[in-house]
């Protein structure tokens, strides 16, 4: 009867079936509770009720089933403890109960079970201690508890379980060590412990293990060094032992492990070089090292053997020449390392290579031709923080899949190449902190997926004109052109066009729901990064979120009034126009920016009153109209009584709380900005904008918050961090999925 439209409840009527022996209602819509009156069929053989709507506990009476051989409750909405009477199945060979909101402990008696063969338990809320008779079930060949609340060690009575092919005690909050005995379990093949709180030295015992296919450890609290037996492990082709605090160096053993296909052991404290026997593995798939201690040098061709698709190396402490790819891998990363010298054209042997992330390491030299020509394949460039040199490559394929272009912080001279328009898919450009003589590349604003524009610290020079056009920059939602040469008014036709930093309209859903801006590809995710200044500082965002939103046009010779269209750009998070040559008042209509977190007009050549409206700004933490040629009492209005004197300083005709001098007598007429306040002096004059990156704490607005405690996280990884920036995503997430946009009304400080 199992797989039709059947629903109500069992019938206790059931129980007149006396001489019933299999009995499946499984994948139909029952309810209600299992009856009692079960326990009557004393001949049952077979129960089958998963996959449907049956809630309440196990009555006792189940136990009353001498006959039992299989018992399948699995997907169901049951709860409460599971009944001591289980243990009187003396005839069950298969539990299936997963799945369900089982509570309590797993009751001991179960050990009395010794024909049982398979125990699915798992994804229940079960608590307590695995018990020690599970020692006790000889004939057991799969054991799976895992996604439970299970406490307590694990039993070494375990070890006597020698048929035991999968054991799964994963996703729970299991403590001490891994019992040797377990050693012992020679058939097993599958074996997970991780996400729990393990510690201690990983036995060497698990060595023996010498049926072991899939082997994961990760995210426990293990220390020592990986043992060198795991190299007997000759059909190991899956081992995880990533996010512990493991040390030493990577034992040569593991070179033997010839049917390998995936070794994770990234996020431990591991030193020493990669032992060269890895090149032998000509079966692995995925190498995940990121992360790590790792010193000395890899050979250039290292890799040239394998059939790599992903290296992950970044994060450690390697030195000597960039070692190539495999010709099949598609993700490859080595950032935050030593690695130095030029970037080989053989790199391009790779033609499957999507992902290509090089960054803050010690690269010198141009960039290989085949990298622009190449292009078709790879969506994210990254060469961030090198010491490259020349112009930027200048043929890019129109069939080219380029969705991430990061060039910045190196040496980089000329001008940017127009066939980067080619590149439809662009959604990140930064090529900031190069030596690029330009002028403002208009003609970017046809990448209709362009999100992040990033040119500061070049040299891009001349007026901003722009095409009058129907869409520029439509999605555009980081812009800074800060700290360049350019001239001429604000361009309010360019800031009229910025639809991505005006709010979403009522009724309309945000385009993206992701939290992150970010691109999956297979089973890897890449997390776009990048440098922003904010609140006079310079912070690197490990991750950036899709609702940050900033514009930054500061350290250039802009001049005239700042245009009213700034005031529709209701997204902005933050807002700089400092150190220009800004005159006019400050327009009322900023106050319309309720999202705004920070706000900077300083070393400009403003005047007039502060317009009370700023008050109106909720959630900014950060506003600096320092030096300029404001008068007039500061409006202690709302959100304007928050800040220092500090934020109004060097305008000599404003008086009032915050500021000293608090009436009109005080102060003093405002005398014209002196000529320090050219770009190049002005860089010298504004020592509160350092440009240094900033630690946790400075910041509290949610965008900061999260952006900040990534970095800490990525870092030192506290787990209080950790739980806040948790908690932080999911209220951001559950606000991106309101259907209006609506100021973010929490400042997560971290």
């Amino acid at each position: 009867m199992y797989l039709n439209e059947l629903f109500d409840g069992i019938p206790p009527q059931v129980c007149l079936l006396t001489n019933l022996t299999y009995l499946d209602l499984s994948f139909n819509r029952l309810s209600g509770k299992i009856p009692q009156e079960i326990g009557k069929l004393t001949k049952l053989e077979v129960l089958h009720l998963l996959l449907n709507e049956l809630n309440g506990s196990i009555p006792d009476e189940i136990g009353q089933l001498p006959m039992l051989n299989e018992l399948a409750l699995c997907s169901n909405q049951l709860d409460g403890s599971l009944p001591s009477s289980l243990g009187n199945l003396s005839s069950l060979a298969r539990l299936y109960f997963y799945n369900n909101s089982f509570s309590g402990s797993i009751p001991p008696e179960m050990g009395n079970l010794t024909n049982l063969e398979h125990i699915y338990m798992d994804t229940n809320f079960l608590i307590g201690p695995i018990p020690p008779t599970f020692g006790k079930l000889m004939k057991l060949t799969e054991l799976h508890v895992f996604h439970n609340e299970l406490t307590g060690s694990i039993p070494s009575e375990l070890g006597n379980l020698k048929l035991l092919h999968r054991l799964s005690l994963h996703h729970n909050n299991l403590i001490g060590s891994i019992p040797s005995t377990l050693g012992n379990l020679t058939e097993l093949t599958h074996f997970y412990l991780h996400e729990n709180q393990l510690s201690c030295n990983i036995p060497d015992e698990l060595g023996n293990l010498r049926a072991m296919i899939d082997l994961e450890l990760s995210l426990n609290q293990f220390t020592g060094p990986i043992p060198r037996s795991l190299g007997n492990l000759s059909d190991l082709q899956y081992l995880y032992i990533r996010s512990n605090q493991l040390s030493s160096s990577i034992p040569g053993s593991l070179g033997n492990l010839r049917a390998m296909q995936d070794l994770r052991l990234d996020e431990n404290q591991l030193t020493g070089p990669i032992p060269l026997l890895l090149g032998n593995l000509t079966d692995l798939l995925y190498l995940f090292l990121r992360n790590n201690q790792l010193s000395r040098w890899w050979p250039i061709e290292g890799f040239s053997n394998t059939s790599l698709a992903i290296i992950s190396l970044s994060n450690n402490k390697l030195e000597g020449p960039l070692p190539l790819p495999s010709p099949f891998t598609f993700y490859y990363t080595i950032e935050n390392n030593k690695i130095e010298g030029n970037i080989a054209s053989s790199i391009c042997i790779a033609t499957t290579l999507s992902f290509l992330i090089l960054a803050n390491n010690s690269l010198i030299g141009t960039l290989p031709e085949c990298l622009s020509n190449w292009s078709i394949g790879l969506s994210v460039l990254n060469l961030r923080m090198n010491g490259l040199s020349g112009t930027i490559l200048g043929r890019f394929s129109p069939q080219s899949s380029l969705r991430t272009l990061d060039l910045s912080q190196n040496q980089f001279e000329g001008t940017l190449p127009q066939s980067i328009v080619n590149c439809k898919s662009l959604e990140v450009l930064d090529v900031s902190n190069n030596k690029i003589e330009d002028n403002f590349p208009a003609w970017l604003g046809t990448l209709l997926e362009l999100k992040v524009l990033i040119l500061r610290s070049n040299n891009f020079k001349g007026h901003l004109d722009f095409p009058k056009v129907a869409h520029l920059f439509p999605k555009l939602r980081i812009l800074d052109i800060s700290d360049n040469n350019f001239i001429g008014p604000l361009p309010a036709n360019l800031i009229a066009k910025l639809q991505g930093m005006m709010s979403v309209q009522i009724g309309q859903e945000p385009e993206d729901k992701s939290l992150y801006m970010s691109y999956m590809f297979g089973n890897v995710t890449y997390y776009d990064s990048g440098k922003v200044i904010m609140k006079g500082n310079e912070i690197q965002l490990v991750r950036i979120l899709t609702i940050f939103t900033t514009f930054d046009l500061s350290l250039n010779s802009f001049e005239g009034n700042i245009p009213n269209v700034i005031g529709h750009l209701h997204s902005l998070k933050g807002l700089n126009l400092s150190h220009n040559h800004l005159m006019g008042s400050i327009p009322p209509i900023l106050g319309n920016l309720t999202n705004l977190e920070w706000l900077d007009l300083s070393s400009n050549k403003l005047s007039g009153r502060i317009p009370k409206e700023l008050g109106d700004l909720t959630f900014l933490e950060y506003l600096n109209l320092s030096e300029n040629q404001l008068t007039g009492r500061i409006p202690q209005d709302k959100q304007l009584s928050t800040f220092t004197s500090d934020s109004f300083c060097g305008n000599l005709g404003l008086y009032g709380a915050p500021l000293q001098n608090t009436n009109h007598d005080d102060a003093h007429p405002a005398l014209p900005p002196p000529s320090f306040f050219q770009k190049d002096s002005a860089k010298e004059f504004a020592s509160w904008f350092d440009r240094k990156a900033v630690g946790i704490g400075y910041a509290s607005g949610i965008v900061i918050g999260i952006s900040i405690a990534y970095i800490s996280w990525e870092t030192g990884k506290p787990k209080w961090v950790a739980r806040k920036v948790s908690s932080m995503e999911r209220r951001v997430a559950k606000w991106m999925k309101k259907p209006k946009q609506k100021a973010i009304k929490f400042h997560g400080g971290v």
